[in-house]
């Protein structure tokens, strides 16, 4: 099979076209909810995206406002879009689908106070909110707690170049989860010219400056990757992904090691990676924290092995598109299995399951999860299976293409 592209690099490779001294062109990007609604944001701030076809168009003009963003239920819009629109000359309101309402935002909020930004909240820490441009940022040294999540600093580094003085973005807290993305940032930014240092740990420097414009092709989605190869697991199977990157930021990634603790076998056949599943699932001890995405997927795959499992590292996904652990528990504990929410993670202990309805949650990657267990547990009906199309539009359709 196929992926479609990555709605990480789509979306960070859009903000920082959008910013850039020229125009640029984005090549088979990824064409879903999450990056419609990213192409939408920078429309309304003023910025040219001719999304026709596989080859997009971005041409940079002056951000102004008004202008009112939907982020939707989009991480990356809801963090991103506010660090843009404190470039804009004139007021920018930001609202997002009723579930974005429940997710952190008072991060945002503060780093953007701290940089001089009017916001207006209601005092809420929570969207909606107006983020008020005068046209320019000051920029320089801002503090914050990204323990819930990486976006918060990706924000500040994608539009760090424009600030007049750059950004030196220091975390203090716990440490920040999803760190492949927190890489991408860094590497889309260096690529284009900007000089980022990292070396500190928690702490993030990017110099002012231009952003140059570049033409790209944008990586396929390798978290989308997860339930087809969770396939092969499930059912002793095997699956052939095509155009797996043999050096990439992003989190999918880990799919390659991940998997070999179940038991599959992984190799790469040349720009390929193919999965093949063992007779049965081992139970595994896994720190996810720096790839927290992939935990609906792994969760399943808890579910229907031999031995218990232990998940951790993954606290910060409460704060997800839903509370991911209360949901999968609660969805695996419906069809007749045990799972244990714990403060930083989860124990499942396999038993068998049964028919049943899984619930969604407007949540794409637990849509992912009850696909897997409904190939091998007869009778379970995933619902809202379009909820998908945040990130893999037609996931339906090429699931059961694949699946058979």
């Amino acid at each position: 099979m196929s992926l479609p592209g990555s709605k990480s690099l789509t979306n960070r490779g859009l903000v920082l076209a959008a910013l850039a001294d020229g125009p640029s062109t984005l090549v088979r990007p990824l064409r879903a909810r999450d990056t419609e609604l990213m192409t939408g944001a920078l429309r309304a701030l003023g910025t040219q995206v001719d999304d026709a076809g596989t080859e997009w168009q971005v041409r940079p003009a002056p951000l102004r406002g008004p202008a009112c963003v939907d982020c939707g239920l989009a991480g990356t819009v809801m963090r991103f879009a506010p660090a843009v629109a404190a470039l804009a000359d004139g007021a920018v309101h930001i609202d997002g689908d009723p579930r974005a309402r429940a997710r952190p935002m008072g991060q945002t909020i503060d780093t953007l106070r701290g940089l001089g930004v009017s916001v207006d909240d209601g005092g809420r820490r929570a969207l909606p909110f107006t983020v008020r441009g005068t046209g320019a940022v000051s920029g320089g040294v801002v503090e914050l707690d990204a323990s819930t999540s990486s976006q918060f600093v990706s924000a500040l580094l994608l539009a760090g170049p424009r600030y007049r003085d750059g950004v030196d973005v220091r975390h203090r807290g716990k440490p920040v989860p999803s760190q492949p993305h927190l890489a991408m940032s860094v590497s889309q930014l260096r690529l284009r010219g900007v000089a980022v240092d990292d070396s500190e740990p928690n702490r993030w420097v990017v110099s002012p400056g231009p952003i140059q414009a570049l033409d790209c092709v944008v990586e396929p989605d390798l978290s989308n990757a997860a339930p087809f190869l969770a396939a092969a697991l499930v059912t002793g199977g095997r699956v052939r992904v095509r155009d797996w990157p043999s050096h990439t930021d992003q989190a999918g990634d880990q799919l390659r090691h991940l998997l070999v603790a179940f038991g599959a076998d992984v190799v790469r056949l040349e720009s390929d990676v193919v999965v093949t599943g063992p007779r049965s699932l081992d139970g595994v001890s896994l720190d996810l924290h720096e790839v927290g995405e992939l935990t609906p997927v792994v969760a399943a795959l808890c579910a229907l092995a031999t031995a218990p499992s232990q998940l951790s590292g993954i606290a910060h996904l409460r704060g997800h598109e839903t509370d991911r652990l209360a949901a999968v528990a609660r969805e695996v504990d419906r069809l007749g299995g045990a799972v244990t929410e714990q403060p930083d993670g989860l124990r499942i202990d396999p038993q068998p399951l049964h028919a049943g309805r899984w619930h969604t949650y407007d949540d794409h990657r637990m849509a992912h999860a009850g696909a897997v267990i409904g190939l091998v547990v007869p009778g379970v009906q995933v619902a809202d299976v379009a909820t998908t199309g945040k990130t893999f539009p037609g996931f339906a359709d090429v699931w059961l293409r694949a699946v058979g």
